[in-house]
């Protein structure tokens, strides 16, 4: 429904109550006749109309931009001046036409008539202020979301371009790792970081992709570390199938599987096993990834740049339905809990 019908049903509505409010507290009375009908029936339509211009003054002046301490006194002053001007109008109306009855006895009579318009000219107005005042509220509000959401994405597309090259940088490290140790491998190692490139390109500027899209980088980032690390490196992906009906963000799985190896089982001279484990619970996807490590009680907060990155993502897509914990899960294993909600981001 437009503003302007709404208007108008509220100004025919809110009038028509007044007046058949008026009309029957003269039938209790029994006071009620043809001249209380027309009689209330000009008044129905001078409220219209009356209204109708002092709404008019309201917009042209720019009322509605005013600071209550400045709005009150004007609001006081038309009123009383508009319901001198609506009751002496219906009142000359009603002497033209001949009412019985239809005049102003003294100055007492006057004086109410006048005040009593003035008190429902008074609540007109407080409604209408406060319709404005709660639709330019919603507007401002609807205002500050847009605004926060283009922060948002922002800041996301800034954490994201953050973190291709970081992840890039690690892994032209690890080729170049094996590029004289081991020339043959450094070759396969290159063919897993192009099907790594392929599919982040295709991502695009997606918040979120289909888990299984992330499982794939991961898969090819595990090959790739692989033949790295060979025996030292050992890893085992168990996927609950209900995970598949998932969205996650691009690199984020991966950037937690970079961790555990890079801060736990590279520095193991036998080197560990990295496990990924996924299950769903009440809608929502739980990631488990242990692997083989500690982590002191002083680092538990602070594992480095892909951690911090992590974590700020996940505040920024999900605020707290999102949760990221890092921890000793025993003395020889660090388990990554990782819950992410099943609603899209769009």
């Amino acid at each position: 429904m437009s503003k302007k019908n709404l208007y108008w049903i509220c100004q025919v509505s809110g009038w028509l109550f007044y007046v058949l409010f008026n009309s029957l507290f003269f039938k209790l009375q029994n006071a009620f006749n043809t001249n209380v009908a027309i009689s209330q029936s000009l008044m129905f339509l001078f409220g219209i109309a009356v209204s109708h211009v002092y709404r008019n003054m309201i917009v042209r002046f720019g009322w509605l931009k005013l600071k209550t301490l400045y709005l009150i006194p004007r609001v006081i002053i038309a009123t009383v001046v508009f319901a001198t001007i609506m009751d002496y109008a219906q009142y000359g109306i009603e002497l033209s036409i001949d009412i019985a009855g239809a005049k102003h006895e003294n100055f007492v009579t006057i004086a109410g008539n006048i005040l009593n318009l003035a008190f429902v000219l008074f609540f007109w107005s407080l409604f209408y202020f406060s319709f404005h005042f709660i639709e330019n509220y919603k507007k401002a509000e609807i205002e500050n979301l847009k605004w926060e959401a283009s922060i948002n994405e922002i800041e996301l597309n800034k954490l994201k371009s953050q973190l291709n090259p970081h992840f890039m940088f690690n892994a032209m490290n690890s080729i170049r790792a094996l590029v004289d140790e081991n020339p043959g491998k450094s070759k396969d190692a290159i063919t897993q970081l192009s099907n790594i490139l392929r599919n982040t390109l295709q991502m695009g500027k997606n918040k979120v992709i289909p888990f299984e899209e992330e499982l794939k980088i991961v898969n090819d980032y595990l090959a790739l570390e692989s033949i790295r690390y060979e025996e030292r490196l050992k890893s085992t992906v168990d996927i609950h199938p209900d995970s598949r009906q998932f969205q996650v963000p691009p690199l984020m799985i991966q950037t937690l599987v970079e961790n555990g190896i890079k801060h736990g089982i590279s520095r193991l001279t036998a080197g560990g096993v990295l496990e990924i484990k996924t299950n769903v619970l009440n809608e929502q996807l739980l990631i488990l990834i242990r692997n083989s490590g500690q982590i002191s009680e002083a680092k538990e907060t602070d594992s480095g740049f892909g951690i911090k990155n992590t974590l700020q993502r996940l505040q920024l897509l999900y605020g707290k339905a999102a949760s990221l914990k890092i921890s000793n899960e025993n003395n020889t294993t660090v388990l990554t809990e990782l819950v992410i909600p099943k609603n899209t981001i769009e």
